[in-house]
């Protein structure tokens, strides 16, 4: 059962699911929109130069999850899953990940967004296992705005790999033999460079260019 990893957002998808979930926000009035959108973007751009704040990111995305009941969260994700995630969900995409299943291969989706934004999207794939940032929830069930554990990004979805697997009862050097890893991001590096075989899809500028330097495959999960 060979491990298969999936980045999310830009690579599963042909967007990226926490800016467009704040996107989402800031169109029902339930955040003030132009606010939102202008430190969405901003730090949707320091994450593609590879200079994100994680913890300043998870502050801002996280704080409009704490103003809400988790029933009325959840609602508005249902609406925001039709709206904004499914037309970025290509047929290749969920070729790719067929394609896999099929062989019998161990499908994971390890990504930097949160949980809360993550799973259902994970579901529409039908990929059982999800590594993503957790975020603390309440007895009741609502989320508090802090995160729990190390945020699955950059060399922490290493970290996260490695005990999620120790979890399993996997060895960790032998579940990296004829391991893959999906990616667009140059921030995804530290993880690329671990599994054996390393994919880069619809990369951006400098994960193209090493991509390219070590003869790793280069893949567009774009319908054409």
């Amino acid at each position: 059962m060979a491990l298969t990893l999936f980045d999310l957002d830009n690579t599963l998808l042909t967007g990226d699911s926490d800016h467009a979930w704040m996107e989402f926000l800031g169109s029902r009035g339930i955040v003030d929109a132009e606010q939102f959108n202008r430190r969405n973007d901003q730090f949707y751009a320091d994450y593609m130069a590879g200079q994100l704040d994680i913890r300043a990111f998870l502050d801002f995305q996280l704080t409009p999850l704490t103003a809400h009941p988790r029933a009325q969260l959840d609602a508005w994700h249902r609406e925001y899953l039709q709206e904004r995630v499914l037309p970025m969900i290509s047929n290749r995409a969920r070729a790719l990940v067929e394609d896999h299943r099929q062989q019998g291969d161990l499908l994971v989706i390890i990504t930097a967004t949160n949980r809360f934004v993550t799973a259902p999207i994970a579901e529409e794939f039908e990929i059982p296992h999800l590594l993503a940032t957790e975020i603390e929830e309440n007895a009741a069930g609502d989320f508090t705005g802090k995160t729990v554990g190390i945020p699955c990004f950059q060399a922490g979805k290493i970290e996260r790999l490695r005990h999620w697997l120790q979890e399993q009862g996997r060895d960790w050097q032998q579940s990296l033999q004829g391991s893959t890893f999906y990616s667009d991001s140059y921030n995804d590096l530290p993880l690329l460079e671990t599994v054996e075989h390393p994919v880069a899809v619809n990369p951006d500028q400098r994960l193209q260019a090493h991509a390219a330097a070590q003869g790793w495959p280069i893949l567009s999960l774009h319908d054409a």
